[in-house]
């Protein structure tokens, strides 16, 4: 049996501070004392890190976080959650990529992108 490993998520950003900042908010995680992480405080989710590069965001992620702010919702309710949640995030910074509705196969999400244009999906 393998071992499970804990891990963390890092982004490259212009302003890591800031950046941080705005994941707590989302969240709900503390600020790291460096000023450039964020930490769960009950110690379940994995930590993220933002580190400084010089070049700006040009293409789109090849991965992304999911906000799980729907789990166990469906339809008009599922939607409803995720557009209170767009509500929230959005005098943030966050910024409205596109909502995709519930078909046969999937349910809705909400596409979103953080202050830097990183994408990440309300689910």
């Amino acid at each position: 049996m393998a071992t499970v490993r804990q891990f963390q998520v890092t982004f490259d950003c212009a302003d890591p501070e800031r950046v941080a900042r705005f994941w707590c908010e989302i969240l709900g995680y503390e600020l790291h004392p460096s000023g450039v992480a964020a930490t769960d405080p009950t110690g379940v989710g994995p930590r993220l890190n933002f580190q400084r590069v010089p070049e700006p965001k040009i293409v789109k992620n090849r991965v992304h976080l999911c906000v799980r702010v729907g789990t166990g919702l469906v339809g008009d309710e599922r939607l409803a959650a995720l557009q209170g949640e767009q509500a929230r995030l959005e005098p943030l910074g966050a910024t409205h990529v596109r909502t995709m509705l519930a078909d046969d196969e999937e349910e809705s999400c909400i596409v979103m992108q953080d202050i830097e244009g990183n994408e990440f999906c309300l689910d």
